[in-house]
């Protein structure tokens, strides 16, 4: 199986001013592009090479998981934005997050508490488990929740290359923001 980059149902630009033009022709256009080339080639002649890409997440290990890891990381990633997002989630999903944290507000600040309480690189999650259950969970580097049997809903990308360029050091500016582009619809679908 050969991967391939995952395309935008939006144009560089119309995430902006949460995510600029340069940020996403960066972050998708050539740090995805990367991870998608290096898995490409490391996959080959290996028992992973017919695979898909959450098995290869859930056994491989080094090099190929952390190219592995950040392809479904950022594959999740840039499918739940949209320019017209924002809002709040709907359905079972917002039930679920009552269920969970009482309020979508009390969700979005525990989720932003555990972005910026992540040291270094890394994602933070909202995964569901085989019940519908709903967690926060923090990833080091290309973790994902599918590693612990979890389904990953929504992720936010907390390595330095997803917000630099716009936000500099202010990661918790950064994730406050994604909220007004989260597509509720897309993650919502996922649950």
């Amino acid at each position: 199986m050969k991967f391939e980059l995952v395309k935008l149902s939006y144009a560089v630009s119309d995430l902006e001013p949460v995510i600029s033009r340069q940020t996403v022709e960066f972050h998708h256009g050539k740090h995805l592009q990367t991870y998608v080339n290096n898995l490409n080639n490391l996959i080959q002649g290996t028992k992973f090479e017919d695979a898909g890409l959450e098995i290869i997440v859930r056994e491989s290990e080094g090099a190929m998981f952390n190219n592995a890891g950040q392809v479904l990381n950022h594959n999740l990633y840039f499918t739940q934005f949209s320019p017209a997002g924002g809002g709040e989630p709907s359905g079972k999903l917002s039930a679920a997050i009552n269920a969970a944290w009482g309020s979508s507000d009390n969700f979005r600040k525990e989720f932003e508490a555990a972005g910026v309480s992540l040291f270094g690189s890394g994602w933070v999650w909202l995964a569901k488990d085989r019940d519908g259950k709903l967690s926060i969970v923090r990833e080091a580097n290309a973790g994902n929740p599918v590693t612990k049997g979890l389904t990953p809903l929504l992720g936010f990308d907390v390595w330095e290359h997803a917000y630099y360029l716009d936000y500099q050091n202010r990661r918790v500016d950064h994730l406050k923001d994604l909220w007004k582009i989260v597509d509720w619809t897309a993650v919502g679908n996922r649950y």
